[in-house]
């Protein structure tokens, strides 16, 4: 189970990376995170195809990928209480590196599992 929540929050991080990317300028620490997780996605995607098979991750990896696309959508669109915005993109992107951070110690941790 901690494999696909791994999977889905490395859809979740490069969708928030990309959307970074392109509204503001991007430093050389963001790209050391982006170093640390894409090593990370390399090690899953390793381990999650020697366990379970190329199909069935793929076919998950395109679900996550929609759903991580859309909920980053929606929180650049806003979803608005009492006319101020519940989760802000900015807010986003000052957890990125701590979302880099779990990504890679939750795939140490799906290595050390099994």
């Amino acid at each position: 189970m901690l494999f696909y929540f791994t999977l889905f929050l490395v859809f979740l991080y490069f969708k928030i990376a990309r959307v970074h990317k392109k509204e503001e300028r991007v430093d050389n620490k963001t790209y050391i995170s982006y170093f640390i997780v894409a090593i990370s996605a390399i090690g899953l995607y390793n381990w999650g195809i020697s366990h379970y098979g190329f199909l069935f991750i793929a076919l998950f990896s395109f679900i996550f990928f929609i759903v991580a696309a859309l909920m980053v959508t929606a929180v650049q669109v806003g979803i608005f209480i009492d006319g101020k915005p519940l989760i802000g993109i900015s807010m986003l992107y000052k957890s990125m590196p701590y979302l880099a951070g779990i990504i890679g110690l939750f795939t140490i941790l799906v290595y050390i599992a099994n």
